[in-house]
This record gives C-alpha cells, sequence and structure tokens, in this order.
C-alpha cells in the first residue's frame, strides 16, 4: 500500500495535469533558475532558516577545525623530522636535550624529555638504566599525552559528520509538514500549492549532505595523521632506549663518571687507539 503522503503528491500531479490553468503558459527562463534558491531561502519559514543558520555555523566550525589542525600537524611533522637529524647528528643527551625545546611542536620532544627525565633520576645519567621498563613506561605515557593533545578538537569533526544530515532531514520533515499543513487548509490538492514547501523542506537537507562531507573527509585524513605520528613517536622511544643502553654497555668503568653518549651518532672527536687486542671504539 502505498503511503499516504505519495498519494496526496500523485493526485496532486493528476490534478495539475488535469487543469489546463495550471500549466505556465511560456517556460521559464535558464536564468531564472539562478534565482530560485535565493527565492527559496527568502520564503523559508522560521524553523528552516533556523536549520540552516545552525548548519552554517558548524559548517564554519569544522573549516575552521581542519585548516588549523592541517597546518599544526604539517608543522609537527616539520619540526619532527628536524629533530631527529638533529638527534642522529649529536653525541650526547645533554646536548639534544638541551636543544629539544627548539623543535616544538614535535610530539617527539615530551618523548625525548619525559625518557631522558626518567634515566636522569634512575642513573644520573650514567651506566645502564636500573628499570628499563620504567623507560618503557615513560615513553608510552609521554607519546599518549602527545597523541591526546594533537587530538584536540578531532571528536566535533566526526560529531558534526555524523548529526549534520539530521539536523538537515529535520528541517525537511518540519517543512514537509508545513506544506501538507497548508494544502488542507487551502482546500485544493494541487501540486502548485505543495511544490514550494517541499521545495524550501529540502534545501535544508542538502545543507545538511553539504556539512557532512568535509567533516567526514577532514576527520578520516587527520586521523590518519595521527596514526602515523603515533608510529613515529613509538619507533623514536624504541631508538632512544637503544641508543642509551648501548652507549651505557659500550662505555668502560673507568669513565663510570661521565655522561654517556648516544650511540650511533657521529662527531669529529678523535679517539685514542686501544692498548691491548680489542679494536678501538669511537666515543660518539
Amino acid at each position: 500500500m502505498m503511503p499516504l503522503s505519495s498519494l496526496a503528491l500523485s493526485f496532486a500531479f493528476l490534478q495539475d495535469a488535469a487543469d489546463p490553468s495550471a500549466l505556465p503558459v511560456n517556460p521559464a527562463p535558464i536564468a531564472a533558475h539562478g534565482s530560485a534558491i535565493g527565492e527559496i531561502l527568502h520564503n523559508s519559514g522560521p524553523v528552516a532558516i533556523a536549520v540552516l543558520v545552525l548548519l552554517a555555523v558548524l559548517s564554519i566550525f569544522s573549516w575552521t577545525v581542519i585548516i588549523s589542525k592541517y597546518r599544526a600537524f604539517a608543522a609537527a611533522k616539520t619540526q619532527s623530522v628536524r629533530f631527529i637529524r638533529a638527534f642522529r647528528k649529536s653525541g650526547r643527551l645533554s646536548e639534544v636535550a638541551a636543544v629539544s625545546e627548539q623543535f616544538r611542536p614535535s610530539p617527539l620532544v615530551p618523548v625525548f624529555n619525559e625518557i631522558n627525565d626518567e634515566y636522569q633520576r634512575q642513573s644520573n645519567g650514567r651506566g645502564l638504566p636500573r628499570n628499563p621498563v620504567g623507560l618503557e613506561r615513560a615513553a608510552m605515557t609521554a607519546s599518549s599525552e602527545a597523541l591526546t593533545i594533537m587530538e584536540q578538537r578531532l571528536t566535533w569533526l566526526a560529531t558534526i559528520a555524523n548529526i549534520a544530515p539530521f539536523i538537515g532531514l529535520f528541517g525537511t520533515v518540519w517543512g514537509i509538514i508545513d506544506a501538507f499543513h497548508g494544502l488542507g487548509t487551502a482546500g485544493a490538492a494541487t501540486l502548485r500549492a505543495v511544490a514550494p514547501g517541499i521545495s524550501e523542506a529540502l534545501i535544508t537537507t542538502a545543507a545538511g549532505i553539504l556539512v557532512a562531507i568535509p567533516s567526514v573527509v577532514g576527520y578520516n585524513q587527520l586521523t590518519a595523521q595521527l596514526r602515523d605520528f603515533g608510529s613515529r613517536m613509538d619507533d623514536f622511544g624504541r631508538e632512544l632506549l637503544n641508543a642509551i643502553e648501548n652507549a651505557a654497555s659500550f662505555q668502560p668503568p673507568s669513565q663510570n663518571s661521565q655522561q654517556y653518549p648516544i650511540a650511533g651518532a657521529t662527531s669529529e672527536r678523535p679517539v685514542a687507539p686501544a692498548t691491548g687486542g680489542a679494536p678501538p671504539r669511537r666515543n660518539f
């Protein structure tokens, strides 16, 4: 069985087709269609106008979040590349710690600072760490905190993407109800009587979809970049832990009073040849 609204619309189409006076004498020029949306907005009711204003506010907010996050993530990626380069070129943890703040907003900086601080607390920057698991926990905590900061306001994009079509649909349903109410009070079920109200109602659904699409695309792209940052922080944390352990294991016991260099870094400092059978090691 067809719904009541479908029957009413079919009846209106049939009555308009049977009524020659309801048909336009001359077709509307193509240029007149350009002002159709403006005319619809001008004739919209207060509910439709309120829905469109709300959708406009949500659209402006979502675009603000998308643009600001893209800029922040681009700066963080650039600074992360520079920080990794400086870390691998440096010879000691103290040298990296002295310049680490220059590379913010890279999320690798808090990971380095947290691991370095934990290492200093455990062994005062000398020797193997007493609790390597503690360093791993510090790295995980720093990574989690950095990701939490970076994903702020991203949930708003997901929320807007989910609710915008329903807000527009609410305006459409309300407009259709109002159109059929006017059709009943007019006492004539003609297409000319109901079409303006339905067209005004459908524009809110179109606006809701228009707001939701950029929010969905922006949310998916930004969350993909967040996953990439998370992988980078995990890899850097493991690299830093390996560097600390390797540097501590390479250091002779008689030099425990000195701070350990970063294993794998390059330096121009000469190394005295070893006296014995063991090959010389470079003091990075």
